[in-house]
């Protein structure tokens, strides 16, 4: 076994001397997201520590939209501020292509790397180069309150339309009684309202871009979709959807105060804990829904560590990166906090689980959409890009986000939503045409047709 392979096992184990001690007085600066899972690693590490008592952890958590801003400007500027990032499967390829990050070449034996889901490695692979380990991966899927539907004797189907995600949400809307018909995802960002309403548009058959990067946004698709979406919240949504991200709705559904939510489906730990939830034991789960079509109607995201090509903390950083996303660390958190609460999405093995499978309901369906999802052919109709909730370049950040900002406006009550697509056309159009876009050939997927 390597010395990177045994510092991680041992760590993970708890049940070796310090290997850790090779790297005397390290600190590294780690960024990361305020969702659950990242909150566990972090009240984990402590394990780490004590196993490696050369290294310290130099925590920085922050809320989505600013880790982002954060790590964008470092990454890019070579800032050095970080020694492990918290990044997706919209930044690794990026990055990693770009030279911004270290490769993960040569893993150790132990860390069974062919463990890893394959359609989770492949979003943080470029040329055949590793440039992030998944830390949890998520597809979009369907919650819903199980004695809600049954009091009202409804039935869920296993994959619903959205146009029956309405009709039940009107049934069940009862604010008068503190339950709100459904819980979706209104703060502004390119991976907040823009990660659930990418599917939306994809799956009215839309798409951002077409064969010759032209965009899609002022389109009839994007209108059926966005003008829906905003119908829904307003009617059936909770008061201020727009202020509302993943954390803020995983903490509205866990309360007891919606009937359906439509999210990330690593949300399920959160809401069958008992500690956790007032609705476990009570939360069925289905396919993300569809429309016209269920081409592109659920994302693949996933949270990964990578690091920086910036730090000068690369071996020890990693060390810790091998440890957090080990078969070791998975049992960790399950040991300490259930094994529904283990991250999902990343290893075969953990769905082979029994243990994880009998406390995780939400289980079948995360994999079974995983495997299902296809971001070489996301959309509809033919596109030159791959992403089914993001676009692979380096443009779609800036693009989404501004579109993103228009949307959340009008759902807060600012502007007409045909009038804010046309406007939001323009400026796209204008990014593209600098980016010279428009003077590049196409490539498209012959798979990515009607």
């Amino acid at each position: 076994m390597s010395n990177v392979g045994k510092g991680w096992w041992c760590a993970a184990a708890l049940a070796c001397a310090a290997p850790g001690a090779a790297w005397a007085d390290t600190t590294l600066t780690i960024g990361t997201v305020n969702n659950a899972d990242m909150v566990r690693m972090q009240a984990l590490s402590s394990e780490y520590e004590k196993s490696h008592p050369g290294v310290h952890l130099n925590w920085v958590v922050l809320e989505e939209n600013t880790l982002r801003q954060r790590l964008t400007t470092d990454i890019a500027t070579h800032g050095g501020q970080f020694d492990v990032i918290t990044i997706g499967a919209y930044e690794a390829p990026l990055w990693g292509a770009q030279k911004w990050l270290k490769p993960l070449d040569n893993l150790p034996a132990d860390y069974d790397a062919d463990d890893l889901l394959k359609n989770v490695r492949e979003q943080l692979t470029v040329d055949n180069h590793l440039y992030a380990v998944p830390f949890y991966a998520e597809a979009s899927i369907t919650y819903f309150r199980t004695d809600l539907f049954a009091r009202a004797n409804l039935t869920m189907p296993e994959q619903p339309t959205w146009d029956q995600i309405k009709g039940f949400a009107q049934k069940l809307h009862d604010p008068a009684h503190g339950v709100y018909g459904i819980c979706l995802r209104g703060k502004a960002g390119w991976g907040e309202n823009m990660a659930l309403l990418g599917t939306m548009v994809n799956s009215w058959g839309g798409r951002w871009f077409d064969e010759n990067w032209k965009p899609q946004v002022d389109t009839p698709e994007w209108h059926k979709a966005v003008n829906f979406y905003i119908d829904l919240l307003k009617h059936y949504g909770p008061p201020g959807p727009s202020d509302n991200g993943f954390n803020e709705n995983l903490a509205l559904f866990a309360g007891g105060r919606c009937a359906m939510w439509v999210d990330a489906s690593v949300g399920g730990g959160t809401v069958s804990n008992p500690k956790e939830s007032q609705v476990a034991g009570k939360v069925g789960f289905v396919r993300s829904p569809h429309e016209v079509t269920d081409k592109g109607s659920s994302w693949l995201w996933v949270w990964s560590l990578a690091i920086p090509a910036s730090s000068k903390q690369g071996d020890a950083a990693r060390d810790f990166i091998l440890w957090a996303t080990s078969k070791p660390y998975l049992k960790l958190v399950a040991d300490k906090y259930g094994a529904e609460a283990t991250p999902p999405g990343t290893r075969e093995s953990t769905y082979t689980n029994d243990e994880y499978i009998k406390a995780a309901p939400f289980a079948q369906v995360t994999a079974d959409s995983l495997k299902a999802v296809d971001p070489a052919h996301p959309t509809l109709k033919p596109v030159p890009y791959k992403g089914i909730q993001i676009v692979s370049i380096p443009e779609f950040q800036a693009v989404a986000t501004l579109v993103g900002r228009q949307i959340a406006g009008a759902l807060a009550g600012r502007g007409n939503v045909d009038e804010l697509l046309h406007t939001a056309q323009g400026a796209v159009d204008r990014t593209m045409k600098r980016a010279g876009y428009y003077d590049k050939k196409p490539v498209i997927s012959k798979e990515a047709t009607p």
